[in-house]
């Protein structure tokens, strides 16, 4: 039952930093050239804490890092993210692109070997989506600023988690 409520964990956060700013830091010049671009300030690299709510009430805090890297013309970006509370601990790749407002990608959790898609709209300050994977779904909103970004998410299958709230800074 630990295994795969812990599984179910990973792959919600997976998505939800997917679409948080999605491998390696871009280089200074690469973000230069991507500034036009929505994802343009998410590259590099970011670190923040958050909680887990359980449908019981319970909660957990967690802490994160995380490298983006965006093309140059700031519509794309892949993400390398480390996640560990005092129970579990995760490792995320994902791609995630926005063309005209749609956002689109994939992500893998490693360590539990779960994948999945994301969908949704997307501007240069918010991410409204969808998570999906095997056995679960997820509604997610991201909002960045500068050099901070929120993540709500809020689970609506597949999982005891009834809410994560994360906050990470770039830096």
């Amino acid at each position: 039952m630990l295994a795969h409520f812990n599984r179910s964990k990973a792959a919600l956060l997976s998505g939800a930093f997917l679409a948080a700013g999605l491998s390696l830091a871009a280089s200074q010049a690469l973000a230069q050239r991507a500034s036009d671009g929505p994802f343009s300030s998410l590259s590099g690299y970011w670190t923040g804490s958050g909680t887990i709510t359980m449908s019981n009430g319970s909660s957990e805090r967690i802490r994160c890092k995380a490298v983006y890297a965006v093309n140059d013309t700031g519509k794309a970006l892949n993400q390398s993210l480390r996640c560990a509370s005092d129970s579990y601990r995760l490792e995320i790749k994902a791609n995630v692109v926005l063309n005209g407002g749609t956002l689109s990608g994939t992500w893998n959790e490693e360590t539990r070997h779960a994948m999945g898609n994301i969908t949704g709209r997307g501007s240069n300050s918010e991410i409204m989506a969808r998570v999906d994977g095997a056995g679960f779904a997820a509604g997610l909103q991201v909002r960045f600023r500068g050099d901070k970004q929120s993540v709500s998410i809020r689970p609506t299958t597949g999982t005891d988690v009834a809410d994560v709230a994360i906050t990470m800074r770039k830096g």
